[in-house]
């Protein structure tokens, strides 16, 4: 009964971390420029990120390592910096982009501009991260993220042509404006393969505790917890596609035409259950990301890190997700437009990811570390394909953000 209600618990979880920020915004660009024809690159970074979070957890369970622990070690720390000092700015400016989707949710509810409130939801994440455990930043606020289901309900409401909608998962071109359809593309992979997300998974793992136990309860949280967060998306997009599209809107250009995407549908408690999701999604994405910062400078040095233990046995740990929550409000509070921010940060993040799942791919398969549970020539043929799309992203990524934002 307990791994049942374990599994039940890291569903919701792996929704909570996957939909945050950087997918509401990309899927509702995709939706507004191009309808349903981006629905491929969700599908795609789904089954992709669901293959790295499967291998983390599975990773974590058998050696009893984290990723950034064991890149440290098997590497050296003089190869380990590199991936270190890239994935910390990275995350610095996707935080910084969630306390502002947090704001900005703040800003729909109250009418204060998002700017006022940067340093106070920096302040409140650093309370929860100082006083919650890890459960609680683990399950809670993601239990209060299955508000998103919304977008879902909506959906099906209008009942869109489901036909039109399959045709979406198969790629094709635009007839204009191809640059920014690929800077899009781009920034929807970007915003599906976070690093953190899977980086953030493994130090989970190790902080819950997880054995061989768990291996199975764990290629199910995978599959079908980051398959719901998937499905949440392509929602996003498809009602952007039937709402913004046939009212001739086909660029986001400001946070406040998002809300659009329920009221037609809610009517007012559409924009009531729009800031809702908004802020607890980057609310709880901004918790991971700063506790990731933490786990993965503390695990680079060596030094003590662990999210339930008093802040003076891991000093450290705490300076670090403490400094990261204030240095990520300062943009925000200085009037940097999160919109802005969150598209561009996720094309960097997809940029960013052959430095963290190349060497991934060599831990997979030590048997140092994952004895017989190494990975087979399916999950290989996976990380070798998200290394070369990697590659692919950190080539394309700057010339496309010139061309095509």
């Amino acid at each position: 009964m307990n791994k049942l209600f374990e599994i039940a618990l890291g569903i919701v979880t792996s929704v909570g971390g996957f939909l945050e920020i950087g997918s509401l915004t990309t899927a509702a660009q995709a939706g507004a420029a191009f309808g349903f024809k981006l629905i491929w690159a969700i599908v795609l970074g789904t089954i992709c990120v669901a293959f790295l979070v499967e291998m983390a957890g599975r990773f974590a369970a058998v050696s009893h390592h984290t990723i950034s622990d064991a890149i440290r070690e098997r590497f050296g720390f003089n190869f380990f910096i590199w991936p270190l000092l890239v994935t910390l700015m990275v995350n610095m400016l996707v935080l910084a982009a969630e306390i502002g989707g947090t704001a900005v949710a703040l800003e729909l509810a109250t009418g204060l501009s998002f700017q006022l409130w940067a340093m106070p939801v920096a302040l409140l994440g650093w309370a929860l991260l100082w006083k919650g455990t890890f459960g609680f930043i683990e399950k809670g606020v993601s239990i209060l993220g299955l508000v998103t289901l919304c977008f879902i309900v909506a959906v099906v409401k209008l009942n869109p042509d489901w036909t039109k909608v399959a045709a979406g998962a198969l790629p094709s071109l635009p007839d204009l404006d191809r640059a920014h359809y690929w800077f899009i593309a781009v920034s929807i992979i970007g915003a599906s393969i976070s690093p953190y997300l899977f980086l953030f998974y493994s130090s989970g793992a190790i902080e819950d505790k997880w054995d061989r136990g768990y291996l199975g309860i764990n290629r199910f949280i995978a599959g079908l917890g980051m398959g719901f967060g998937g499905v949440i998306s392509v929602a996003v997009l498809i009602l952007a596609a039937l709402i913004f599209v046939p009212n001739g809107i086909d660029q986001i250009e400001d946070y406040h035409q998002l809300p659009l995407l329920l009221t037609p549908v809610f009517g007012f408690w559409g924009f009531v259950l729009f800031a809702a999701s908004l802020g607890i999604a980057c609310l709880g994405a901004s918790l991971e990301i700063a506790l990731q910062q933490a786990y993965l400078v503390a695990q680079g040095f060596g030094w003590n890190w662990g999210k339930d233990l008093r802040p003076g046995e891991n000093p450290g740990f705490t300076i670090v997700y403490t400094l990261s929550m204030i240095l990520g409000a300062i943009p925000i509070a200085a009037g940097l437009d999160p919109l802005k921010l969150t598209v561009f940060s996720m094309a960097l993040t997809a940029a960013s990811l052959p430095l963290t799942v190349v060497p991934f791919l060599f831990l997979m398969n030590d048997a140092r570390y994952v004895k017989e549970f190494r990975n087979g020539k399916l999950g290989n043929a996976a990380v070798v394909f998200i290394i070369a799309l990697g590659f692919v992203l950190a080539i394309v990524s700057i010339p496309l953000e010139m061309l095509g934002s």
